[in-house]
Formats: structure tokens, sequence, C-alpha cells
């Protein structure tokens, strides 16, 4: 540290203090900014749209380069965790579906349908996203960084760093030391996590507000009320019965700490930079959350689930159709299965509804006109989820790598440390 930076109380925060505190002092400043002058709110989005971006550029080659990396220097023998959180990851994702189900059943809801803002294509059923899946892991390793497709990456990347497990030691260190070079990349750009958040927030409630929003308040309530039960209840329980620990400490921390970035950016691929930081942070050993977090960031999609769940029986309550519990539980099956496949499908979470209503017979011009309302909320409903998506990955991270180790005491003790 320079002595002008330890001479310096400001400087020293701004290089070593709490990096949440700055991103809540970023919100505060941007919400006020967005109030105070909107005209000026509006030009400040370029702070918000450079970090976004920067964290985008970023992401595709530091999943490339860990996973190589840490398959190249696998001991044989290590154990990795990574079953434990698959099972975590779909069974959050189907249970996210469920809890949308019963909240819909509970709240009914009806939606006005209205024209679609843009041209969309919507998947024709579970077998073309499945398709599409399967298609993104042979993708050509140049477009598969280029478009931020991670499955294809971490296939590239798994392959690559098994093939180098044989390589000289030389080779090995060289794989090493990119590896920390783009990590360190990674610190200085989420060190301007504040001034990205800064600009973001400013932007959208100065472009937005909140007037479109609330002749769907009922909707948004339903919808972010599932969202929080499952990040405050659901996901607590399921860790709960993994590590038979109290997992608040490590939610909390979570939702902290990925939730609150993953907010603002909306882009899973954005915060796995994030996660990954938040995972070192919290002693997860990096053969392992170096695959988890950006597989996590392509098939743990309980928010993604929570949306098409609650717009497909909105539309169903809208036209008279009478759901069976079969039927919804059906439902909760395709919404999950389809959410993991959303990343694969441009547009995503909203583009999967239409699938989601083909069991109810809805034709797909009606089905269409949902996702119309999908984009109209898309502000908070989009924000939400991501935060849910992206804060569940290194939960369920951490809670299977603590399962598997039998350190369930250590959850307390790295949440609080971090």
């Amino acid at each position: 540290m320079s002595s002008a930076v330890k001479q310096n109380p400001l400087l020293q925060f701004v290089c070593h203090g709490s990096l949440v505190v700055q991103i809540v002092i970023g919100l505060v400043a941007g919400v006020a900014l967005a109030f105070a002058a909107p005209e000026w709110a509006a030009q400040v989005g370029l702070l918000g749209d450079l970090f976004v971006n920067a964290l985008k550029a970023v992401a595709p080659i530091l999943v490339f380069v860990l996973v190589m990396a840490s398959i190249a220097n696998h001991k044989h023998g290590q154990e990795t965790s990574m079953g434990p959180i698959l099972v975590l990851y779909l069974l959050g994702t189907f249970l996210a579906a469920l809890v949308a189900v019963l909240a819909s059943f509970m709240f009914p809801l009806t939606i006005q349908l209205q024209a679609v803002p843009q041209a969309l294509n919507p998947p024709g059923g579970i077998l073309e996203v499945l398709k599409t899946l399967l298609m993104s892991v042979v993708d050509n390793p140049i477009n598969a960084l280029a478009s931020g497709n991670y499955i294809g990456i971490l296939a590239w990347a798994l392959g690559l760093g098994l093939a180098m497990r044989r390589a000289h030691g030389a080779t090995k260190n060289v794989i090493g030391d990119l590896s920390g070079a783009v990590s360190f990349i990674v610190k200085m750009i989420i060190r301007l996590a504040p001034i990205g958040i800064f600009g973001l927030v400013a932007a959208m409630i100065a472009e937005t507000g909140v007037t479109a929003l609330l002749g769907y308040a009922r909707l948004l309530a339903v919808l972010l009320g599932c969202m929080v039960f499952v990040a405050l209840v659901m996901n607590p329980l399921i860790v709960f019965l993994k590590i038979r620990h109290n997992p608040y400490p490590l939610v909390f921390t979570c939702l902290r700490e990925s939730g609150l970035t993953a907010f603002f950016t909306r882009s899973s691929a954005a915060n796995i930079p994030v996660n990954m930081a938040l995972c070192k942070r919290l002693g997860l050993p990096e053969d392992t959350y170096s695959i988890s977090i950006p597989l996590g960031a392509t098939i743990n999609m309980a928010g993604a689930a929570v949306t098409i769940t609650v717009l497909t029986l909105a539309a169903v309550n809208t036209l008279g159709i009478v759901v069976d519990l079969p039927t919804a539980l059906l439902l909760s099956l395709v919404a999950a299965i389809a959410a993991c496949g959303a990343s694969g499908v441009a547009g995503g979470s909203l583009l999967l509804i239409p699938l989601a209503c083909s069991l109810f017979g809805i034709p797909n011009e009606l089905a269409i006109q949902v996702v119309g309302v999908g984009f109209v909320i898309g502000v908070l409903q989009d924000s939400t989820e991501t935060a849910l998506n992206s804060s569940t990955d290194v939960l369920f991270t951490a809670a299977g790598t603590y399962a598997a180790t039998a350190d369930a005491a250590a959850v307390e003790a790295a949440a609080q440390a971090s």
C-alpha cells in the first residue's frame, strides 16, 4: 500500500474498504440523482453499461482459464463435490416451480393480454430446448467464448484441462500464471462495482420510473413474493437438510454479496466473476467452484422456474381453464426442465412461457402476448430473478462442499469472515 493511500482515509476506504458498504453508497447516490436530476441520471447510465460489459467481457475467458487450470492441476483422488451440488441445483429449481404453483393456487391471477413489443421466436417444445442445450456443448470454442456460451466453454475447458494433465510442469505453471492474471483483472473490475451500480440505478429509475409497474402490482407481488420465499425459506431449508447447521449466515452472505450485484446487472453471466470471488473468500476449493459457478449460471434457475410457472398459470386463469393437481405438478416439472435450458434460448425465461402454455392448449398467438406482459414488468421481475439465481449458485456450491467435507461448522465462520 502506498504512503499516500495510508495517509488518506478516503483513499484507503475506496481501495480497501468494504465493497458491500461502497455498493450501498453507490445505490443510494444513484436513487438520489435519479429523483434530483433525471436528465443527468440518464447520462450516467454509461457508467453502469461499462461495468456490466466489462464483467461480461472477462467472464468467458475467466471461466475457460480457471476450469482448464483447475482440471490440469487436479490431484488424483481429490474430491470436487460436484455430484451433491448438481443435485441441489436440480432440486432447488423444481421446488421453486412447485412454490410458484402453490402460490398461484392461493392467489389466483388474471392478466390483460396486449400486443408484443418486439418480434419473438420461442422454442417449440422441450425437445427443442434440450437440443439447443446439447448443440451448445459442441459449439466452436472461439464462437463459444465470443457469444458467452458457457456450456460450450465448460466442455472445451474440461477437455483441454484433461489433456493438459499429461503436460510438462512448466506448461502447467504457465496455465496457472494465466489463471492468476485473469483473476487479478477480475478483482480490479469488481472494485469498480459501486460506480457501476450508481450508474445502473440512476439510469433505471430515471428512464422507467414506477408508473408502468403499478398496473401489474398484484402480479409482481406474487412473482416477487415467491422468489423471496424461495430465497429466505425454501433454500435455507434445503441447505439445512444438507449440512445440518444454521444456514442463514451463509444465505445472507450470498444474498448480500452476490444477489445485490446480480439484481442491478441483471445478468447471471456478468455475475460469474463476482460469485467466483465470493467463493474464494468463503474458502471453497477452486477445483469445485470454477466448474459449479458457470454451470449454475446455466442450469440453476429457480427464479426462471417461478417466472415461467406464475405467468403461465395467470394466462390459464385469464382464459378460464381449470387446472387439476396432477397437471400442476407436470407444469412444475416442465418449468424446471425448461428453466435449465433458458440460457440456451435467446430472450431467457420469458421466451419459454409459450412452451409451458402449450401444456394447456393455449395457442401460440395468445401465449406470446403473455410474454409481452413479462417485458412490461421485466425491470423488477428479471432483476429479482437474476439475484435469486446467481446468489443460489454460491449458496448451493458452499452447501455441497461443506456437506462433502463434513465441515458444517465452517459455514458460519466462513460467512462471518467474508
